[in-house]
């Protein structure tokens, strides 16, 4: 058993995993079905375990190929980042910082982030990426990105949350709907109104918060559609397809955008909390800088 694994062999591995098809495998890396089997044959050399099961109709994964393929995507990340992280350290740079985050931390909190951390480390390099929440879960434990900004509320180990914004929430109508903020009382009053929300997908956390505030209301809202893209649910209510709730800073400098009208819910006990999510485990010198200012 060799005391190191190549990166090549495992990222062939893992497309391997997911095909448990040679012929498809080979085709998705650019390569041919011997050039894999040798790579395959090699990996299994280095580890000292047998991780397929093969005969001419089947691949099968044995018990430590499971697993391989349950890690493959973390070890690829933490190698493919770790190179990375060598590579912009040798720029000049001290180091990159990958973000993921859900579209309202874009508003303010990551740009108000990025100007202190640029402003006192210019040379730590930030590579941004919108996701959903639970795909932000699923990058960090795969090592694919490094930190991030979430609406949830609760994680699974390794990873580490902290709320850092708490907001009030909005309703948004079309332009020319007979609410206004001036004669807006209560939720009640569109209780005959179809609701466009953000999706359980999203995040369940954020979805039951949105629908503990209808039940305060004491109604059942009729859900017309639901998406997990902010300027999705603005565009469907400008259209006339129903109205929205969304956290307040979604809605900065939209109504000069497109025709709708934004009305802040003052009077609700539920709030929007945005939280930062990082792993446990994740240290170098870059992310621990950035992370003071958190």
């Amino acid at each position: 058993m060799s005391n190191h694994i190549d990166l090549k062999y495992l990222q062939s591995f893992q497309v391997l995993a997911q095909e448990l098809h040679f012929r498809k495998a080979a085709e998705k890396l650019f390569i041919s079905q011997p050039g894999l089997s040798k790579q395959i044959q090699h990996l299994e050399i280095q580890l000292g375990v047998s991780l397929l099961e093969r005969d001419r109709r089947n691949v099968r994964l044995t018990p430590c190929g499971v697993y391989l393929k349950t890690r493959a995507t973390f070890l690829s990340g933490f190698l493919e980042q770790t190179v990375s992280q060598i590579k912009i350290i040798e720029a000049g740079l001290e180091g990159e910082i990958r973000i993921g985050f859900v579209g309202s931390a874009m508003q303010k909190v990551i740009p108000e982030l990025i100007k202190k951390c640029t402003a006192s480390f210019p040379t730590i390099n930030f590579v941004f990426d919108e996701m959903s929440n639970k795909a932000q879960l699923t990058a960090l434990q795969n090592n694919q990105i490094d930190l991030g900004f979430v609406r949830l509320k609760e994680v699974p180990k390794p990873i580490l949350i902290r709320p850092i914004q708490e907001e009030q929430f909005a309703l948004v109508v079309p332009k020319n709907h007979p609410i206004k903020p001036s004669n807006f009382k209560t939720i009640r009053q569109l209780q005959k109104e179809p609701f466009i929300l953000f999706s359980s997908d999203y995040s369940s956390t954020y979805y039951n918060n949105i629908m503990s505030i209808f039940s305060d209301a004491e109604f059942e809202p009729k859900v017309s559609h639901k998406s997990i893209h902010a300027n999705t649910i603005f565009r469907l209510v400008e259209n006339g397809l129903g109205v929205a709730i969304v956290p307040f800073s979604l809605t900065l400098d939209v109504e000069r955008a497109i025709a709708i009208q934004v009305i802040k819910l003052h009077k609700i006990r539920q709030r929007a909390i945005l939280s930062i999510v990082w792993r446990k485990d994740q240290h170098f010198p870059a992310l621990e800088k950035v992370m003071q200012f958190l």
